[in-house]
């Protein structure tokens, strides 16, 4: 599996989103910004993520996919600590 189809099946499914991902072709990463996460659960803002690749992890396509989800200000307050602290 492609990291430009994660992110697409991604963005699809969850709304209003943007998503990075990186990974090796089994194993990836993706970070998900979305307004939708807000006041929502950080298990439940990872069901919603794994509702897009749920299929391609049952049939092994997909093995792993680490996720961090993220409201748009929790986005921008993580990226203005890694800037400082850089």
């Amino acid at each position: 599996m492609e990291s430009a189809t994660i992110k697409e099946r991604i963005e699809a499914t969850v709304p209003e989103s943007e998503a990075e991902v990186t990974g090796d072709g089994s194993h990836f990463e993706a970070v998900v910004v979305s307004p939708a996460f807000e006041g929502v659960s950080r298990v439940k803002r990872q069901q919603m993520v794994y509702k897009a690749v749920n299929d391609a992890i049952t049939s092994g396509e997909l093995h792993a996919l680490t996720i961090q989800a993220h409201t748009p200000d929790e986005w921008e307050r993580a990226r203005k600590l890694r800037v400082t602290s850089g």
